[in-house]
């Protein structure tokens, strides 16, 4: 098994290098596209055991949190990110997409799933959706105590118009603040509601997801904006931001009475998931 997960690692981590192909840095690629990888590995162990199960929980995940979150605030305070940012976002969202599919191609080739009989307790609709936008305000919670931290004291010298930024955004700074956190949580909602996990084993895996998919990742990788002390900084200010909210999401959205039931699989957000 554990010959099993370094394969789905390494080979998952291949389609990241098509980037390399006109950025340069193909071994940061890689080794960014294996750290992604080992983040969904709870996913191709517990979560759905198709190849469409998987590739349905993977691929909005990649999509709204490493592609659009990350692309929605370089463009709100990387100016030079600006003249290239839809060029940007239609080559990540394509080369990200590459990547769902063979990462939810290798789980069952792999035979990595882990067979279980147990079914993942939801909560009812109109409580789902009360919780996503309570998650949503956490995450504001957490961005305004860590980002003000981070800015304070390791980030003011490389943006010095953010503060500024902010202040003229008023009020839509924070609802599109609390937006990115209900957006991320939706994301993850596939993998809180299909893994076979305790609920707090399932909020450290949507923490790691979600920290590793939107920050520590794409942030491997040396690029034209960030210098490697700045990448750094923003690894960890994301780490407390996102990792925050993914144990959050888990803990609020998985039922306190057990992860799991004693019926057969034969429920859950992805029907076809079995």
């Amino acid at each position: 098994m554990k010959l099993r997960i370094a394969l789905y690692c390494a080979l998952g981590g291949l389609p990241m290098v098509i980037a390399a192909m006109g950025a340069g840095h193909f071994a940061w690629w890689w080794i960014s596209g294996v750290v992604l990888a080992a983040a969904f590995v709870p996913v191709a162990l517990f979560g759905p055991r198709s190849f469409l199960g998987q590739f349905a929980v993977i691929a909005p995940l990649l999509a709204i949190i490493t592609v659009l979150c990350t692309w929605s605030e370089a463009l709100i305070f990387a100016a030079g990110f600006r003249e290239h940012a839809t060029q940007n976002l239609i080559g990540a969202l394509v080369m990200y997409f590459i990547v769902a599919i063979v990462l939810a191609a290798l789980a069952p080739a792999l035979k990595l799933n882990k067979a279980s009989g147990g079914i993942v307790e939801h909560r009812p609709v109109a409580s789902m959706i009360a919780l996503i936008a309570v998650c949503g305000m956490a995450y504001a919670v957490y961005y305004l105590i860590f980002g003000a931290i981070t800015y304070q004291f390791f980030t003011k010298g490389y943006y010095p118009e953010a503060a500024k930024i902010a202040q003229n955004l008023g009020v839509w700074f924070w609802v599109i603040q609390f937006t990115r956190g209900a957006v991320m949580t939706i994301a993850v909602l596939p993998v809180i509601y299909t893994l076979r996990m305790t609920r707090w084993q399932t909020a450290i895996a949507v923490g790691a997801l979600i920290w590793v998919a939107g920050g520590l990742a794409p942030l491997l990788v040396p690029n034209a904006f960030m210098g490697t002390t700045q990448r750094i900084i923003h690894i960890f200010e994301i780490l407390t931001q996102n990792a925050s909210l993914g144990i959050t999401a888990g803990l609020l959205l998985r039922p306190k009475q057990g992860a799991m039931s004693a019926a057969p699989d034969s429920q859950g957000l992805l029907r076809h998931a079995g």
